[in-house]
């Protein structure tokens, strides 16, 4: 069929904005605190119950993909997202906020599991490997950007008689004085609200699934869930979002809490650079896999992290300020090398597996909670600590995995272990 160009730029466009949604909350995190008087772990129920959503809609997301097409539940997906955006832009509060960002996050999973077939039939399975690392890049481009906008925002809102952006100062009357940082939502409100519009105007694809993107059927995935090595992998992926979350999230309020680092400036920098280097990270990831084994990489990249995680924890205030964006650098490669460790161990249902896999997003719900209730018993940095258990599970999937068929090097083959 022909390929469709257009239809690949929107993909690459919900890759963007599903980044500039996701990866907000690491920076907000002290002014949520601040200004809604809650604790560590309360503010940690945030990003909660927005990562929980991807464990409860991943898999129902694929059956209704398969059944209604995607054009529609893409759609459905941006409106749930405009609705949550917009609910929290309206009515700034803690309650709202846990509600929004649930129905916020049910959006963003079912359009991951929307875009991917999507992006091979309009780009060609040809240039599929291609378009899917070209969309990470995208995606992490927007991870990088968002902490900047959020900065920007905040701190020219602070300084209004100075401000000569008319699209600001049209934010600036929208949201409370005292929460200038919500009018982030605003635009993710109107983001979303225009993605529904482009997207109703597009020509759809009909998209043929392979066997792999099928969501499979509920026997498939009862025989996948009796396999101890599903589980095994399950709990890996839950391990290594709840580390990139984990991390991310606790970032800025790290470093204003033990530094004194300005949360709205050098804290969302930092986040920003997390982001950023976990981002070229892949490259430098991707060329390693060319000449390593995938669980060697794993293996030293996983160390690497800690290493940088004791550093950011236990260093000087600048040792801090470097580390904990390094920590990216360093997990960039345990998402695409789990993925393909798990899928490369089973010999079939290798659709019902992903989304199983997928599931395990909801680490990011779990773990930031876990380090915020140990910070407030134990301190902050306590409860950070709780990293190196989880840091540690992905390190260990590189000594036990046994995959049938092993990454192709350029010094060897790609035979089964």
């Amino acid at each position: 069929m022909t390929r469709n160009r257009y239809m690949v730029g929107l993909v690459f466009l919900v890759f963007f904005v599903m980044s500039l949604v996701t990866n907000i909350l690491g920076p907000i995190i002290p002014d949520i605190i601040r200004d809604f008087n809650v604790s560590l772990a309360a503010a940690a129920f945030l990003g909660f119950f927005f990562f929980i959503a991807y464990g409860v809609m991943s898999i129902p997301a694929g059956f209704w993909v398969e059944k209604y097409s995607e054009k529609p539940v893409m759609i459905a997906a941006f409106l749930a997202a405009s609705i949550g955006a917009l609910s929290f832009a309206l009515y700034p509060s803690y309650s709202v906020a846990l509600g929004s960002l649930f129905v916020m996050g049910a959006g963003m999973a079912t359009l991951q599991v929307a875009v991917n077939p999507l992006l091979r039939v309009s780009g060609g399975e040809e240039h599929f490997a291609f378009n899917s690392a070209f969309a990470q890049l995208i995606f992490g481009v927007a991870s990088f950007i968002s902490p900047r906008i959020y900065s920007y925002l905040v701190e020219s809102l602070g300084n209004r008689s100075q401000t000569q952006n008319f699209i600001v100062q049209g934010l600036g009357r929208l949201p409370p004085p005292a929460l200038p940082w919500a009018s982030m939502y605003w635009i993710f409100a109107v983001s979303t609200a225009l993605m529904m519009v482009v997207i109703a105007f597009m020509r759809f694809p009909i998209i043929k699934r392979k066997e792999d993107e099928s969501a499979g059927s509920w026997q498939m995935y009862s025989e996948l869930l009796h396999k101890p090595i599903v589980w095994f992998f399950f709990l890996s992926v839950f391990a290594y979002v709840g580390c990139e979350q984990g991390t991310a999230n606790w970032i800025s309020e790290f470093l204003a809490k033990y530094h004194g680092y300005d949360p709205h400036t050098t804290g969302a920098t930092a986040v920003s650079w997390f982001w950023g280097l976990l981002t070229a990270g892949c490259f430098i990831g991707m060329g390693l896999l060319k000449v390593f084994d995938s669980r060697k990489v794993l293996i030293a990249f996983a160390l690497l992290a800690i290493i940088c995680l004791s550093a950011a924890l236990f260093g000087s205030a600048q040792v801090a300020l470097y580390a904990f964006p390094t920590v990216g650098l360093f997990a960039s490669i345990m998402w695409p090398v789990l993925v393909s460790l798990a899928l490369n161990s089973v010999s079939e249902h290798h659709g019902p597996f992903a989304g199983i896999l997928s599931t395990g997003i909801m680490g990011g719900a779990v773990v930031p909670v876990i380090i915020g209730r140990i910070g407030d018993h134990f301190g902050l940095r306590t409860g950070l600590c709780f990293l190196y258990v989880t840091f540690g599970c992905v390190l260990t999937v590189g000594f036990w995995a046994k995959p049938i068929i092993t990454n192709a090097t350029i010094f060897g083959n790609n035979d089964s272990s």
